[in-house]
């Protein structure tokens, strides 16, 4: 096949890696705008290489011809949680998308495969318009925990150095690693209220501290520098005593000697 097809076939999947990685990274922003918690920690996209195109056609004697129907993972999302929990809500944020029509699933934390290997997989129909009208393509998304993840990288590094074939006692010891994994993954399980908790409480303070900082910065145009310097003294302050219930109170008045100033330059302009 030649070099231009390959692009041509290429570039819609390129396409749709971009369009999915932006809009999970929307989700995650959507979240904690909203100080809600986040079930995705991280995503990646990645399009095969011709190379590994190649390899899986020649090893399941798929012609070329009919690789876009018969690969399903040309196009790969990859999606990173904290907890197995978060698994099933991904999941589920997926199944109830407008946007992706799902194809099949493949539960490998249930089943995890021979070697160790644990990971959600979620097959996907994913429309993109490209030049030459709309198309539909397959997607693999994979959801995994962080910890799942990292064994994962490390599993398939050792495939790629031993072409397949890892040496038994390699082996041995992955298989070792990938118990452990599920059992840090059980241990954070355990506490993972706990640290849902700690992490909303960062969020919803960064969040605070923003929308202050964004109403000093607005009240610079109208306020002169003695009272400027008067709210930035207080929000220090406030800031200091590490008090959310306070770092609250200020922003809700703030946001009124704000709104006060807007309103009278509304009128001004009537």
């Amino acid at each position: 096949m030649e070099i231009q097809l390959w692009r041509e076939i290429l570039d819609p999947y390129e396409l749709a890696v971009k369009e999915l990685v932006i809009k999970f990274k929307h989700l995650i922003k959507e979240h904690r705008d909203n100080n809600r918690y986040s079930p995705i920690e991280q995503v990646e996209g990645r399009v095969k290489t011709i190379s590994s195109i190649l390899e899986k056609s020649l090893k399941k004697g798929i012609p070329l011809e009919d690789i876009e129907e018969k690969i399903e993972d040309i196009a790969g999302i990859r999606i990173i949680c904290q907890f197995v929990e978060d698994i099933d809500r991904v999941v589920e944020l997926i199944r109830g998308r407008g946007d992706m029509e799902i194809k099949s699933e493949k539960n490998y934390l249930a089943h995890s495969k021979e070697s160790g290997y644990r990971s959600y997989h979620v097959i996907v129909y994913y429309q993109v318009e490209t030049i030459n009208g709309p198309k539909k393509l397959q997607v693999e998304i994979q959801i995994r925990t962080l910890a799942m993840n990292f064994w994962a990288i490390i599993e398939h590094s050792l495939q790629y150095k031993y072409e397949k074939n890892i040496p038994e006692h390699i082996r041995k010891r992955l298989s070792a690693a990938a118990d452990a994994v599920d059992m840090l993954d059980n241990e954070m399980s355990s506490v993972r209220s706990e640290i849902m908790d700690a992490q909303n409480s960062f969020q919803i303070q960064a969040n605070i501290v923003a929308d202050i900082l964004n109403n000093i910065e607005n009240l610079y145009k109208v306020l002169n520098k003695r009272e400027i310097k008067k709210i930035q003294d207080e929000f220090y302050q406030i800031y200091t005593m590490n008090d959310l219930n306070q770092l609250e109170r200020f922003d809700k008045q703030l946001d009124q000697v704000a709104e006060g100033y807007r309103a009278q330059a509304l009128s001004g302009l009537r």
